[in-house]
């Protein structure tokens, strides 16, 4: 009788040790949800496909995606746009209903939209705005270190309501804030345009910095992160600033930098906010200890470098971010030529240069691609979406936005996948505990692939110009 039970019980043993462990780490059975935009015909527009079977990955002669997610990269913040005071007045004008359902559409969280997770917004005018304005404007000679008459001005007609809009939607929505000018009896010429800024007004400047952050807090806006700078190697803007690197690190160490410790401002500063053909700008002040103890990371545009350069400014300060705040779209857009530049150099090659945030320029005008400021404005720039009264246009920069907003939400780190020819890809691990890739076709002919994650593999067709998000 009790050989009979040892018998059984080692059977049991056998089962439990060896068959159970090999159920569990079986494949199972699964399907990958992907989304599509065919940009040389324009036949599927970030539209949701048929699910493609998950299955367990064998050898064959197609080429192969690979994800690797024991490789871990930077968190990511958001994908975006910049708010600019242009937007917020062509949506500001819509009426109640349309303008609350684009809102839904492009902030809400939910599966029916969007989601946008982060916004950058000027600081003052930016050239798209109506006219250039500082939140300190004065009379001819007089000026106020104070800050005494500081005040958020034209902001309260657009850009704060449009913004608290917003955040009713998503209140976890991060903005970033980037000025591009102090106020004019700050700078040497005294005009919006080009000058630098006076080094007895560093202290004032300072205080100006401060007094938006707590303004907006008080409105229940609350900046995640400033710039320092918009562009500041190119005055020409309307309204700019010259301010040189050795300018912008003596600016922080000695003036914002206390200023925001003094006040108890946890706001992220950033440094740079201009091309990628000058990683040297934000490597100068970071190699400074006493600059870089006050600064979080760099930011980057791409009219001029190439994208790596992030990875550059990386490599020599890796525990500082490194955000891509700025590209354009020239109007009337071209969808075959605009969203897959956009996806290869900002976000798929933005993210795997390390990048955090990827902001499309901008968010929102109307079909004259007003307003903009004279003298140095772009009157060309085309917005993620043309607002014309009640109608409502996507453009190109919609979709790029569209295609990693919805799925890599802030918090996704980005994950090793390899890099094929013609077919260029990220890949990011969600909070969710999904994975998600994205994935350009380059190449001039329709390309099969697969694509393997762990032991589980599936196979995909995109056309010519095709990009693609899968969520696995």
């Amino acid at each position: 009788m009790i050989s009979k039970i040892l018998k059984k019980l080692s059977i049991g043993l056998f089962v439990a040790t060896i068959l159970l462990p090999l159920a569990c780490n079986s494949p199972q059975s699964s399907v990958v949800e992907w989304w599509l935009t065919n940009t040389h015909d324009g036949s599927a527009l970030f539209e949701k496909q048929t699910a493609i079977s998950l299955g367990k990955y064998t050898e064959g002669d197609l080429p192969v995606i690979e994800i690797d997610s024991s490789h871990h990269y930077q968190t990511i913040d958001g994908f975006g746009f910049s708010l600019t005071g242009g937007s917020a007045q062509h949506l500001i004008r819509m009426s109640t209903d349309v303008r609350t359902a684009l809102l839904r559409e492009l902030f809400a969280t939910d599966a029916n939209n969007i989601g946008i997770s982060y916004l950058r917004v000027s600081i003052g005018a930016s050239d798209l705005n109506a006219y250039p304005f500082s939140y300190n404007d004065l009379p001819d000679g007089e000026t106020d270190p104070g800050m005494e008459k500081f005040d958020l001005g034209p902001d309260r007609e657009d850009v704060i309501p449009i913004l608290k809009e917003i955040l009713s939607i998503n209140p976890n929505l991060l903005i970033m804030g980037s000025p591009w000018s102090p106020p004019k009896w700050m700078k040497t010429n005294h005009d919006t345009r080009g000058g630098s800024l006076k080094p007895e007004y560093y202290p004032a400047y300072a205080k100006y910095f401060v007094k938006y952050i707590q303004q907006m807090q008080a409105e229940g806006i609350r900046i995640d992160a400033i710039t320092v700078q918009n562009e500041p190697l190119h005055p020409g803007n309307n309204p700019s600033l010259l301010m040189l690197a050795e300018e912008m690190g003596e600016f922080v160490k000695n003036h914002l930098g206390p200023a925001f410790e003094q006040a108890s401002i946890a706001t992220k500063i950033i440094v740079y906010d201009h091309n990628c053909d000058r990683p040297d700008y934000p490597i100068s002040i970071l190699d400074d200890p006493e600059t870089r103890k006050y600064v979080s990371g760099s930011a980057f545009h791409l009219y001029g470098g190439t994208i790596d350069a992030l990875s550059t400014v990386h490599e020599k300060h890796p525990d500082k971010e490194l955000h891509f705040t700025e590209q354009w779209m020239g109007a009337p857009g071209d969808l075959s030529k605009d969203m897959p530049n956009h996806i290869k150099q900002l976000t798929i090659g933005a993210t795997r240069n390390w990048s955090r945030t990827v902001l499309e320029w901008n968010l929102a005008n109307g079909p004259d691609h007003k307003p903009h400021t004279d003298r140095g404005g772009c009157d060309r720039c085309l917005g993620g979406i043309t607002i014309d009264g009640d109608r409502i246009t996507r453009n190109p920069a919609y979709y790029v936005v569209a295609h990693s907003a919805k799925f890599v939400r802030p918090g996704s780190v980005r994950i090793a996948s390899n890099e094929l020819a013609g077919l260029p890809n990220v890949a990011f691990h969600t909070p969710a505990g999904k994975t998600v890739l994205i994935v350009l076709n380059e190449s001039d002919s329709t390309q099969i692939f697969r694509v393997r994650n762990n032991e589980q593999q599936f196979t995909s067709t995109l056309q010519r110009g095709a990009v693609a998000t899968f969520i696995l």
